[in-house]
């Protein structure tokens, strides 16, 4: 019996893996964006030209991280930079037409359902979740292991996009990238170079 127990409850832990990670790749082939780049996209469209900072605040990120994003979205021309006219220090992000044409047309982030569906909950049953998951987390010894509320895949099935944006935050362990290395622009910690 216990055996059982502990074979569906890692079968769920695998789905739920599984599930971000398929529609992570969805995103990327059907869109050319990430899951945390549509986030931002999302966010930047929905509440307006905000600067790089504040973007990191919405979507729960780093700073470094976003700036990353924001360069991305920027490259493919999905958003712009403009300088406040009252402040020259301050840079505001926008969407461009691009950039609301492709937030238009984008299924809902994975994160958006579930968010959702959990606020759908009465309160003591979102309770019960939250304290079954950190019970997991403890169990797997990942207290440490930092994550920001963004769903995301795991490093090792996460587009080449989405890891140099973390590993350049800091916000995953290069160790856990070493199946993805070789597609990066990066030397690995342990080369002589």
């Amino acid at each position: 019996m216990a055996r059982q127990i502990e074979e569906d409850i890692l079968r769920s832990l695998r789905r739920i893996s599984r599930a971000i990670d398929v529609h992570s790749r969805k995103l990327v082939n059907d869109l050319g964006l990430t899951g945390p780049q549509l986030v931002v996209l999302r966010t930047i469209a929905r509440v307006g030209p905000l600067t790089p900072s504040a973007v990191a605040r919405e979507v729960s990120l780093s700073q470094a991280t976003v700036t990353g994003i924001i360069d991305r979205l920027s490259g493919r021309q999905l958003v712009t930079r403009e300088r406040s006219e009252r402040d020259r220090r301050l840079v505001a992000v926008r969407v461009t037409k691009a950039g609301q044409t492709l937030v238009d047309s984008a299924p809902s982030p994975l994160q958006d359902r579930f968010v959702e569906r959990l606020a759908a909950l009465p309160p003591p049953e979102q309770e019960q979740i939250r304290g079954a998951l950190d019970q997991i987390v403890t169990m797997m010894g990942s207290e440490d292991v930092p994550a920001a509320p963004v769903l995301s895949t795991s490093s090792a099935a996460q587009s080449a996009e989405e890891a140099k944006d973390m590993l350049a935050a800091g916000e995953t362990d290069v160790s856990v990238l070493a199946e993805i290395l070789p597609d990066l622009d990066i030397a690995r910690p342990d080369s002589k170079e």
